[in-house]
């Protein structure tokens, strides 16, 4: 009898697939510094973690409760790679995290804390949502896109990334917090902005935009080109992060030939982005440049160590989308250790950047408009947000696994 119940189970394994599989960790996320941590962001590599299959769904825990979370597989292999997350951390404290990873999909969805998409402009307005689009160098889609490239927010910013050779990082204010994107696709009606929503509150012309990586020509910021190709693709949609990758094959830059991806990461409760650039071999003596555009007669506030920031207005009188002349601060922080100088050129404030020897570097951005109203409403406000700002980034949590 016992031989047929075993002959039966294994059947059923055999029909059905495989068991389940499951693994349980403790991490423990800890904030050294004097001050919360709130919406932290905690990545994990799930090789990392230790689990013998491919994980498929996760349930994270803090204080008992479960919060949302994200799977992400990263390099378009179809097997998830990192798992995120975001939490508070009271000042100088510690949190320990209970997950559990699973074989197995679930069906389970959190609230969306995040949003992106990316179209290709269709017939009498309707468009047709895209996840990835490869062009060749010379091609220009530009137009054909709508909102010009792959647009993502969190609930009190959002921002767009041009798909062209300026490739430049342009922003969407709120004046409440909320999701508009869906809904308004950069461009609002008449109706929608009587309704309260926001709009386009920055005119990037041929400037870095917010923090947008530009070439340096020793004068000038230049666009990234040529190139063999250009691949632009919204990597993750949320519901804790959006990450979105834009990809230069083989660009010809300063005597070398370089492979480039610009990855822009959005998390749930953040109006800041993180950039991650990488290349596929280590970098020689290439000189990049980032930092903020000049808005009109700007007032510009600098750390000398990698803060830079600036608050004024320049959106062009007569502009044919009728909105408002808008007030906007921006901000970058760049790691000390690749700033070689601080240079300035007719468009934009900047930092002369250079990664001898490394394969790439991380950065980031962060704006307020004036519009809104749970932001900042004088530069003396902004400058005070992004020395602070700065500070947090300079302080990040760090992460222990306790048990596997």
């Amino acid at each position: 009898m016992k031989k047929l119940v075993a002959l039966f189970l294994f059947l059923v394994i055999c029909i059905s697939g495989s068991y389940a599989a499951t693994k349980h960790v403790i991490i423990s996320v800890t904030n050294n510094w004097n001050k919360e941590k709130a919406n932290e962001p905690v990545v994990l590599n799930l090789k990392k973690l230790g689990a013998a299959f491919d994980v498929q769904s996760a349930v994270v825990k803090v204080d008992g409760k479960e919060i949302a979370s994200q799977l992400d597989d990263l390099d378009n292999d179809l097997i998830n790679d990192e798992l995120a997350f975001v939490l508070n951390v009271p000042a100088n404290a510690k949190k320990n995290i209970d997950i559990t990873l699973y074989s197995e999909k679930s069906g389970k969805t959190y609230p969306q804390g995040v949003y992106a998409d990316m179209m290709i402009r269709g017939s009498k307005g309707k468009n047709i949502l895209i996840k990835s689009l490869t062009i060749p160098g010379t091609s220009n889609v530009y137009s054909q896109m709508m909102h010009h490239g792959p647009a993502f927010e969190s609930e009190l910013t959002a921002y767009r990334i041009y798909f062209d050779e300026k490739q430049t990082v342009d922003l969407y204010g709120k004046f409440h917090k909320g999701f508009e994107l869906k809904e308004s696709q950069w461009y609002p009606s008449d109706s929608q902005l009587a309704r309260g929503f926001g709009d386009d509150v920055l005119n990037v012309k041929g400037s870095c935009g917010l923090g947008t990586l530009k070439g340096w020509d020793g004068a000038n910021a230049t666009h990234i080109k040529p190139v063999d190709y250009l691949t632009e693709t919204i990597v993750a949609y949320g519901p804790v992060r959006t990450v979105v990758d834009i990809i230069d094959t083989n660009w010809k830059y300063q005597g070398s030939l370089l492979n480039m991806r610009v990855r822009y990461i959005l998390y749930s409760g953040h109006r800041d982005c993180q950039v991650q650039v990488s290349f596929k071999k280590p970098l020689g003596n290439e000189v990049f440049a980032t930092g903020v555009q000049k808005v009109g007669i700007s007032q510009e506030f600098t750390d000398h160590k990698g803060l830079v920031a600036d608050w004024g207005n320049d959106w062009p009188v007569n502009d044919t989308v009728k909105y408002h002349k808008e007030t906007v601060g921006l901000a970058t922080v760049i790691p000390a250790k690749i700033i070689k100088s601080e240079i300035n050129d007719k468009y934009n404030y900047l930092y002369q950047i250079s990664a001898s020897g490394t394969q790439g570097f991380t950065y980031y951005i962060s704006f307020t408009s004036m519009k809104e109203t749970f932001g900042y409403k004088t530069p003396e406000a902004w400058f005070n947000y992004a020395k602070a700002w700065k500070e947090e980034v300079d302080h990040p949590v760090s992460v222990a696994c306790m048990s596997k």
